[in-house]
């Protein structure tokens, strides 16, 4: 299953975490508490409901709460574990969603087109970040959103987003992240440019230590979040 898009370790290193996945205070509880966050940037940026493609989901974090705010979501992941987690978690609570165990260019090759995708926290586990744009810029219908998230490649990120969380908090296991694949922004900025984007946001996604809650701003030192239109 390994190609320039999709990785088979990386989709086996977060198998192994589907089952505390929907757990805010088990591994993903950064996710957890920065989604909110993420979900407002995005749907203020979106202007509101709209058909919605959810790359690299996992159990459904994001998918569901875009659903939530009346969004018509597929959220499409390689790893199966993870998809069927994100079904059951879904299931009976009425919302316009549904998820797929796929990638996207299995999507591409359908002929399908959304006019918003997001791709959270995924691009760093990718082999080739610049294919993994090009694939899912395609998706894109003209005027079309796309919003990424990802940490930045800087010192404080290593000391931050890996030795932090994963050695001192342990709130990752080991080897969850490699420092040297994370991304600037002005690298992935310019990938979305090769595939024909235009960048028009950015914006830093940062922690309050005291309330446990995390907000946007100017810093994008570590976590951030980019988005570019068609």
């Amino acid at each position: 299953m390994t190609n320039g898009t999709v990785s088979a370790e990386e989709v086996g290193k977060f198998s192994q975490l589907v089952s505390r996945w929907w757990d805010p205070s088990g591994p993903m509880k950064p996710l957890h508490q920065m989604n909110p966050t993420r979900i407002g940037w995005i749907d203020a940026l979106a202007g509101g409901p709209a058909r919605l493609l959810d790359v690299g989901c996992g159990a459904g974090l994001a998918s569901e709460a875009l659903a939530k705010r009346g969004y018509d979501v597929l959220g499409i992941d390689a790893g199966g574990e993870a998809i069927e987690a994100a079904k059951a978690h879904a299931e009976g609570q009425g919302l316009t969603l549904s998820y797929r165990n796929c990638l996207a260019e299995d999507l591409a090759a359908e002929g399908l087109r959304f006019p918003v995708i997001t791709a959270l926290e995924i691009i760093e586990h990718v082999p080739d970040p610049a294919a993994f744009v090009r694939v899912v810029a395609g998706l894109l219908e003209p005027g079309g959103l796309l919003v990424m998230s990802t940490v930045n490649r800087t010192r404080r990120s290593w000391l931050t987003a890996k030795i932090g969380a994963e050695y001192v908090l342990r709130m990752l296991p080991v080897g969850t992240h490699d420092w040297k694949a994370f991304l600037p922004p002005s690298e992935l900025g310019g990938m979305m440019r090769a595939a024909g984007l235009r960048v028009t946001h950015t914006t830093g996604l940062l922690p309050e230590p005291l309330t446990g809650r995390w907000r946007t701003g100017r810093d994008v030192g570590v976590n951030y979040m980019i988005a570019a239109m068609r």
